[in-house]
Formats: structure tokens, sequence, C-alpha cells
């Protein structure tokens, strides 16, 4: 659709554009939405500090300084997955965040307000003390910070720096189940508890990770690196 018809309008038509376009943000005015269930936590994932990311406001890639609650995207790549394309409709549409509430393609005004208030964070909806302990200990070991360091490290290194990587790896996937198993927690929230697994956002560096048949990791460079 051209930006003039855009300007044009005064009303949204429900085409379904934006909601195929991205997922929201979550702002600290969506706290009550998540800590009630009215969002599921199975269906955010934590962008955490250091990571890299598609800026949508900007359309650009950057490493993220703050930590980013979103909601997720369609495993087919189309869009929230709270928005029904059979339907063209929201399904929380009562209960939708605040940036979709703001959001108007016609004027941008009021979105790019709320997009600057502040952002939700884990810790915002996350009380439990044994969970938060849990959070930081992962946040911890496995920083953006230090295994970008250890990435760095291979050319120099070689087969030590990459053994410290899987290291890396390992935790932070035995950290999700131990998680789930022992305090019970849907495996489905560990992207929001802690993040997207490493073995998924470590292409940011130009690295693959396949799982072997023995359950153990390979790294290797990504092809279109």
């Amino acid at each position: 659709m051209m930006k003039n018809e855009k300007k044009m309008r005064d009303h949204c038509i429900r085409c379904g554009e934006c909601c195929l376009a991205s997922s929201p943000t979550l702002q600290m005015a969506d706290v009550s939405l998540v800590y009630d269930g009215l969002i599921e936590k199975g269906n955010i994932y934590t962008i955490r500090v250091g990571e890299l990311v598609r800026d949508n406001v900007k359309g650009e890639m950057k490493v993220t300084d703050k930590e980013i609650l979103k909601i997720r995207e369609k495993e087919n790549g189309k869009g929230c997955v709270y928005y029904d394309e059979d339907e063209n409709a929201c399904t929380i549409y009562e209960d939708r965040p605040i940036q979709c509430r703001a959001l108007a393609c016609w004027d941008e005004s009021e979105f790019m307000r709320v997009y600057a208030r502040p952002k939700l964070s884990r810790r915002d909806v996350i009380s439990d003390r044994n969970l938060l302990r849990l959070m930081a200990e992962h946040d911890k070991k496995c920083s953006y910070m230090g295994l970008e360091k250890y990435v760095r490290q291979i050319e120099k290194e070689g087969e030590e720096a990459v053994r410290t990587i899987l290291e890396l790896l390992k935790f932070d996937y035995k950290i999700r189940l131990l998680i789930s198993e022992k305090l019970g927690i849907d495996a489905a929230e560990m992207d929001f508890l802690l993040g997207r697994p490493f073995t998924e956002t470590i292409t940011m560096f130009g690295l693959t990770v396949t799982r072997e048949p023995d359950g153990s990791f390979f790294l290797t460079t990504s092809a279109n690196r």
C-alpha cells in the first residue's frame, strides 16, 4: 500500500498489514496484561542486552543496550502470534498491548510517544526469589558480551575458544531444562525467562549450531558468512 494512501486515511480498515509486519514490544503500561495472564508468558520472548535485534522504527539492525520483551511472531514468520488471518482480527483485541492501541498507519505520532515510554522487563512481572536468582546466574554466565569475547578468540585460540563456547551452549540448554523440571514451569516460558537460546541467536556472530544424535552440539561457520 502506498504511503500517500495511508496519509489520506483517518481510521483502521482492518487490512492486517501492521499485525502481519511484526509483533509489538511490551511497555510498562502492559504489566498487568502479563501479570494477570491476559498475555501468556509462553507467547513472549526476551531480547537480552547485547543481542542483535531489528529496530522496526528505524528499519535497521542494532545491538540493544536494554532488555526488550516482545510478543512472539508466528512460526511461519507471518506477523504477531495473536493475529487471526482468517478473521482479519486480533484474538486479544480488548487486552492488546499499548503499542497496538497507539498504532495508526496514517499517523505515527501517538505510537512514537508510546514507544518512547519505559519498556517492560522480566523483573517487573516476576517476584519469585529462586527464579530471579537463577535468571541472574544465567544472565551473568551467558552474557552476550562474554559470548562475543570467546567468538573473537576463535581465530587466536582455536579449539580452546570453541570448547568454551560449547560449554556456554550446554549451560544455556541445561538450565532451561532444570528450571522447567524443578520449578514446574512450562518449557514454553523459557524464552521469556531466559531469552532466546544461544543455539538460535549465535547466528549474529556468523556461527551455526547443530545438535548431534548423541545430544552434543557442533559449531560451524554460517554458510553466508
